[in-house]
């Protein structure tokens, strides 16, 4: 399945088809995804580190944390996920041992990005950014590590917050040419840089759509027109679902039963179907 479903990554990605790619967690938020009718996902890392951990997104998540987390996500589901690998967690032969083991898990794109380890969230304060030819370095470990050529290898630059917007380009297209299969440059702060960035650096484009971060907020359509290939919402199942737990809890605690906000949980039955338990009675019929 792995290898069909890299193929149809490729196809989906196109510049200008403005794919919507929620981002998930957890193997829970990921099935919500695809039962809204989402074609792709992608793991956020920091959708890990706070749903797994309870702490902010700055690097504390291991590889091998990681890569159970996307294992247990392709059981879960059948489209194609974007494995968010931070930095890839140290040097060149780290990269190549993460490769292999989200490969290995069901990842169908690995993003790597060109921050320093342990690194921060794109739209913290405080970040820094490796050499543009240690980044060019892990990226071709990257491509090498790969079993199928058709996992795609996301080069992501938070140099736009360092270096600056005109260095963020050079280095996407830096790494573009050393075999990048799609660029992201993290956290453009207005509206004219986010647009500029496929016209300025032609190729295979991914933003991030952060509610309350430095890049504003536009409309998929806009994003389409403007040449990318798909618009990141990574961590707005997680934003929901921290809100309406924080309102349910509260509400319970403060009134001691949930009367009067039954209508916002989800029902025995809907929850159930959201897990697929009938998939699992079937199977259990079948062996017993």
């Amino acid at each position: 399945m792995n290898q069909s479903l890299n193929r149809t990554l490729r196809r989906e990605l196109v510049p200008g088809a403005g794919l919507i790619m929620p981002g998930a967690g957890n193997a829970l938020a990921a099935r919500l995804i695809e039962a809204a009718g989402h074609r792709v996902m992608m793991v956020s890392g920091a959708a890990v580190a706070n749903s797994y951990l309870g702490a902010p997104d700055m690097g504390l998540v291991s590889v091998t944390e990681l890569s159970a987390h996307v294992a247990a996500i392709r059981d879960a589901v059948g489209i194609p996920i974007l494995a968010d690998a931070d930095t890839g967690f140290g040097n060149v032969l780290n990269v190549r041992r993460t490769v292999q083991l989200l490969e290995r898990a069901g990842a169908n794109a690995i993003m790597i990005e060109d921050q320093t380890y342990p690194k921060r969230c794109g739209h913290f304060d405080g970040k820094d950014v490796i050499s543009q030819q240690e980044m060019v370095s892990k990226l071709k470990a990257a491509a090498d590590a790969r079993v199928d050529a058709d996992l795609m290898i996301l080069a992501r630059t938070d140099a736009r917050a360092v270096e600056g917007f005109e260095a963020a380009l050079d280095r996407a297209r830096a790494y573009q040419e050393a075999g990048a299969d799609f660029l992201f440059i993290e956290a453009p702060l207005s509206q004219a840089e986010l647009l500029a960035i496929p016209r300025e650096v032609p190729g295979i484009h991914l933003c991030n759509m952060v509610i309350g971060g430095k890049t504003p907020l536009l409309p998929r359509e806009v994003l389409a027109r403007a040449g990318y290939a798909a618009v990141c919402y990574a961590n707005a199942a997680l934003q929901a679902s921290m809100l309406a737990m924080q309102q349910v809890l509260g509400h319970l605690h403060a009134n001691g039963s949930v009367e009067g906000i039954e209508d916002r949980l989800m029902s025995f039955a809907d929850r159930q179907a959201v897990l697929g338990a009938s998939d699992y009675k079937a199977l259990e019929r079948k062996y017993t």
